[in-house]
């Protein structure tokens, strides 16, 4: 019998808290979402979940989010896999600008394209640039031609669609049940996938922060079932809230 997957979205960073374009800049997440990874644990374990196998980014965000959820869930034991492939989306030369202010600068429609759309990537950072991860130790490891200077939801998609294939159904496959800790733009081309959403209404999807999402699989790994934990009420606002980043 195919396992339960649960994917999760970091809760509140600091610079979600600022309205900032984070990416692969690494932030903490605020006090606020310290508390919804921990909230988002004990929805989790209310809902009778209990996992066998974690899997999250390589930013501090998605990891701590993990951490407080398995502790909230008396799981700190269990074995997490970390890898680049979950990381945010590369905001290129948009990190830690002000989403808002971009707005007013560049217009709704092309902040829009930069934010939202599936194959339109911000300008990039040079390689120089602090910004670019070939200059952050956590990366020294991997072949500098795989890291990205900028990033569209295509890219992320040609990134994490390997690790879902190589390293998550396969233990789904074997009837584990597994937790995957990340990033809005990671999660949405993850969704993208499993529920076959189109390149056009991909840009209207928001995953809302420290919200668990739960998908039950048939025997072909095809999605039968696909709801959020929770009060839906808070996470239709939550979502609301993350489509609004931008607005001027």
């Amino acid at each position: 019998m195919v396992g339960t997957l649960v994917i999760l979205r970091h809760g509140e960073s600091t610079w979600n808290q600022q309205n900032l374009f984070t990416g692969w800049h690494d932030v903490p997440l605020s006090d606020k979402g310290r508390t919804e990874a921990a909230a988002a644990g004990r929805t989790m374990a209310a809902a009778g979940i209990y996992f066998d196998y974690a899997h999250t980014s390589l930013l501090e965000r998605a990891v701590v989010t993990c951490n407080l959820a398995l502790e909230a869930m008396g799981q700190v034991w269990l074995p997490v896999s970390r890898s680049w492939r979950l990381n945010e989306r590369h905001y290129g030369a948009l990190q830690g600008l002000d989403k808002k202010a971009t707005t007013e600068k560049h217009g709704a429609e092309q902040t829009k394209l930069w934010r939202r759309s599936f194959d339109v990537p911000p300008p990039p950072v040079d390689v120089s640039s602090p910004e670019h991860p070939v200059n952050d130790r956590r990366y020294r490891l991997l072949d500098p031609e795989v890291l990205p200077a900028s990033e569209c939801l295509k890219d992320v998609v040609a990134r994490v669609l390997p690790y879902w294939y190589d390293e998550v159904v396969p233990q789904l496959r074997a009837g584990l049940d597994v937790l995957v800790t990340a990033h809005g733009n990671s999660l949405r081309a993850l969704v993208m996938h499993l529920e076959g959403i189109s390149e056009g209404e991909i840009a209207e999807l928001n995953i809302p922060t420290g919200a668990p999402r739960r998908y039950e699989f048939d025997d072909q790994m095809a999605v039968r079932s696909a709801e959020y934990l929770g009060d839906a009420t808070a996470i239709a606002a939550a979502a609301a809230a993350v489509a609004k980043q931008a607005g001027a």
